[in-house]
């Protein structure tokens, strides 16, 4: 896996490295919030849990297409404690996770546009790629011995017995769309909305089924905590459904930001 990941980055930086013979160069910021769609939310696409920002380096190829090398944060969570689904509320699961993707996009923009020049001053734009993306999901959940509220880290207590702890990144599918503004000379304002397919269902914790508590490994009270972090509520039957079983979570990322345009004296024309 390690070989596939640093082949992935190897591929990201060599195709920035080939278009920078491209004639304009474009870095930009941005900020706005983070959602999550997975098991603890399986239907609302558009709710929002949390900030996000980044920040990206991309070659103009010509008006229409760029391609560009993306880092973006955010944060995600969800509470079955605060749903609308009776049936969450029961379940009593909850999850909050920092992610951090690294991606390799390509934008097509469907009027000539750039922030240095081109004929339209505004254009709408589609986007999508290929990323990884950083996670760990943690819980909030009451510590016995002492009645408050603890964090655990659910990747390592192995709450639908994985066995061992899930891969804390995974493989994500960036795609989405937005509009760019020129304001003025070499400065632009773009806002978007991209949402990612990850190619993990671990993103919340939350897969398939409930274990069986006699496979947990660990001493009794080692067993005792994993199980109380797989079934909060300690009255759901091994083999129940505790996911939607569905294969991938999916995250989004939706905002605003600001780009500045280096033009070359070389710079296409139009």
């Amino acid at each position: 896996m390690q070989q596939r990941l640093r082949s992935i980055f190897l591929l990201m930086i060599l195709c920035i490295a080939t278009t920078l013979q491209a004639q304009v160069l474009e870095v930009g910021i941005g900020g706005g919030a983070a959602g999550y769609i997975g098991d603890l939310n399986q239907n609302n696409n558009f709710k929002v849990s949390g900030v996000s920002g980044g920040a990206y380096f991309k070659a103009n190829l010509d008006p229409y297409w760029a391609i560009g090398l993306h880092y973006n944060y955010g944060r995600i969570k969800a509470d079955d404690a605060k749903s609308s689904n009776e049936q969450f509320r029961a379940r009593g699961l909850n999850f909050n996770s920092d992610l951090h993707e690294l991606s390799l996009q390509a934008d097509f923009n469907f009027l000539e546009y750039f922030a240095g020049g081109g004929v339209k001053n505004f254009t709408p734009y589609i986007f999508t790629g290929v990323g990884l993306v950083f996670f760990s999901p943690r819980g909030v959940y009451q510590d016995p011995a002492t009645g408050d509220n603890a964090w655990y880290r659910l990747r390592f207590y192995n709450t639908e017995g994985q066995g061992t702890a899930y891969r804390s990144f995974a493989l994500s599918i960036p795609y989405g769309v937005g509009a760019k503004v020129r304001l003025k000379d070499n400065w632009g304002l773009f806002t978007q909305i991209g949402y990612r397919t990850a190619f993990t269902d671990f993103i919340d914790d939350v897969s398939g089924r409930y274990p069986n508590a006699v496979n947990f490994p660990g001493n009794p009270d080692e067993v005792a905590l994993r199980s109380r972090l797989s079934d909060p509520t300690g009255v759901v039957s091994p083999g129940t459904q505790r996911g939607d079983f569905r294969k991938r979570d999916s995250y989004m990322f939706v905002g605003v930001g600001i780009s500045f345009t280096f033009v070359s004296q070389k710079c296409y024309t139009f």
